[in-house]
């Protein structure tokens, strides 16, 4: 038996929060049955209906999956291209947490558990994910001070929690930056950069909080353990 709120939190309905002012609000159905009360405890073969719409209630599964180029983050796509989702073989209904862009490479979560997602998205929890960036050029060291500082971004300042100059290429002129960041605007990290007149010519996300790719090959993904998600739900605050 499991708390209703938890459960339609878990199917990715809503937040923990959102499901309990649904119920308050008399728009979760049990059974038939119009529950109001805060606590109510379900079980697995209970029918559950939330503003209209079937909760599932599915095994939940994860993966960790090594992103390749040319590939959306997306459960499908309206322009017929290849989807996180047809890289993992599964019957789930699985979702990627959060997106990479579409020529952006390295650790993806996906999952069908929506208490994890929302735990993982929400920028209170501050989960740490990794970059390393290609830059059309080199980079001037008084640019990564401003960096380490925190850059404006449509009026919002974002501080990465570490910056790290790995290649700065004279000959080649371009630069390796390695940057982490806890919040997960869409673009940010090109948008950081775009702030101090670079371009991102190539954007691997190396690590997810305490997730790295280890030996995963581009396109290849795995499980994630028992202990791992255990682990991923403790960055809840």
């Amino acid at each position: 038996m499991e708390r209703l709120q938890k459960v339609i939190a878990a199917a990715g309905f809503a937040s923990r929060r959102k499901s309990e002012e649904l119920i308050k609000e008399g728009k979760v159905f049990v059974n038939g049955e119009k529950i109001t009360e805060l606590g109510t405890k379900v079980s697995p073969n209970d029918d559950i209906l939330v503003d209209g719409v079937q909760i599932s209630r599915e095994e939940k599964v994860y993966f960790l999956l090594n992103k390749p180029r040319r590939v959306i983050s997306s459960v499908s796509d309206e322009k017929d291209r290849t989807a996180v989702v047809d890289l993992i073989d599964t019957n789930a209904r699985i979702y990627p947490v959060g997106r990479l862009d579409y020529n952006t490479t390295g650790i993806l979560i996906l999952t069908n558990d929506g208490e994890l997602t929302n735990i993982l998205m929400h920028p209170s929890n501050e989960v740490p994910k990794k970059y390393i960036a290609k830059l059309n050029k080199c980079m001037a060291i008084t640019d990564l001070k401003k960096l380490e500082k925190g850059i404006m971004v449509e009026g919002i300042k974002c501080t990465p929690t570490r910056v790290k100059l790995k290649t700065n290429d004279t000959v080649k002129d371009y630069a390796m930056v390695e940057i982490t960041i806890i919040e997960g605007r869409n673009h940010i990290i090109k948008k950081l950069f775009k702030e101090l007149g670079y371009l991102v010519d190539a954007l691997t996300r190396v690590e997810y909080g305490f997730l790295t790719l280890d030996k995963l090959r581009s396109g290849e993904y795995r499980a994630l353990s028992i202990k791992e998600v255990k682990k991923l739900y403790g960055y809840k605050n």
